[in-house]
């Protein structure tokens, strides 16, 4: 039952993705001359994300419009696209990650672009690839973020997240619609190989649910649903700067984890590609990466933006395992299969 509610939930954000317009009724011809149309996330489009603020400071330097596409998560950000493959609606697209860049590059729906200043803008181990299909605006580590209210005893590792004590106390995202949930699942593979699929039946017992989102999944962590969930280690610097709290705390694992780099590409066929190339240019401008770090709560890819201080609640780790490309999504449908038993 939850497996057909996710896939009627995902249908129904395609069909009535909201969008946020920044034009008005102009003719069709005039405004995409004058508009670059760019899907993304939930969070990056809502009040409290940076994308009306960019909006607002990109329009007013180049002249251009920005209509900001919400489709839910970057999971979906990517499906749209490739349904739109043919016809496609949007100039950029933003959230495609190191999970999701196999099958954005298999689609065939990114045209190569190498921004201006790129080889200056961000430091090489954040490039995607030689290609150019995706350029890096920010990055996070994946982790598990723990309740230190719950009054249990944190996990020291994946595999201690397996045992009987956090029995229906994590929450995950369904890794086919939400790139936590996708990093989580490539953080087991790397770390179990071929025995990852037993990993996942040990760990079956500890789920309490598989999230059609980050923004649902952490929003039942924080209203004390579970007292563990997957997120990242720069989750707790939100709650230091807003809150003043320190309840959550991110885990760091002696195993290693998994870096999310997250991605703007350009559209094959995108209707107005120098708009769509000039936010690109735009978006990993320091001035501009500068607002990611407490509306994004990632890490800017520009190592020139100092970090606010909340950010000192986020630990680091050198321990970086790679994403393992070619092989996420045949796991995907095998754990989706073990938690559906």
């Amino acid at each position: 039952m939850k497996t057909r509610l996710c896939i009627f939930s995902f249908l129904i954000m395609i069909v009535f993705c909201s969008i946020n317009l920044y034009a008005g009724g102009r003719s069709d011809a005039e405004t995409r001359n004058n508009e670059v149309v760019v899907y993304a996330y939930d969070s990056f489009v809502s009040e409290w994300g940076p994308g009306p603020e960019i909006a607002r400071r990109f329009k007013e330097e180049t002249g251009y419009t920005v209509t900001l596409v919400s489709c839910g998560d970057a999971a979906q950000v990517l499906s749209r696209a490739i349904i739109e493959k043919k016809h496609p609606r949007a100039d950029v697209l933003l959230g495609i990650d190191n999970t999701l860049f196999d099958q954005a590059r298999n689609a065939e729906i990114l045209e190569p672009y190498k921004p201006t200043g790129a080889e200056t803008a961000f430091p090489p181990e954040l490039r995607f690839a030689n290609d150019w299909l995706l350029t890096p605006y920010d990055w996070g580590d994946f982790s598990i973020v723990f309740d230190t209210a719950s009054g249990i005893n944190p996990p020291k590792s994946l595999e201690d997240l397996t045992k009987s004590e956090y029995a229906n106390k994590l929450i995950l995202m369904d890794p086919r619609m939400s790139t936590p949930g996708a990093g989580f699942l490539a953080w087991t593979l790397v770390v179990y190989g071929d025995s990852y699929s037993d990993y996942w039946r040990r760990l079956k017992p500890s789920i309490l649910t598989m999230a059609p989102s980050w923004d649902s999944g952490y929003g039942l962590f924080v209203s004390g649903e579970a007292p563990l969930v997957i997120s990242y280690t720069t989750s707790p610097a939100y709650h230091l700067e807003y809150e003043e709290s320190t309840q959550y705390q991110a885990l760091i694992f002696t195993q290693g984890h998994v870096r999310q780099i997250e991605g703007a590409g350009l559209v094959r066929g995108a209707k107005n590609v120098p708009a769509a190339k000039a936010f690109i240019d735009f978006l990993i401008r320091t001035d501009i990466q500068s607002l990611l770090p407490l509306t994004q709560w990632m890490y800017p890819v520009s190592p020139a933006v100092p970090l606010p201080n909340s950010f000192s609640a986020a630990p680091r780790t050198d321990n970086i395992l790679s994403v393992p490309q070619g092989k996420l999504q045949g796991a995907i449908d095998v754990v989706m299969g073990i938690l559906s038993e």
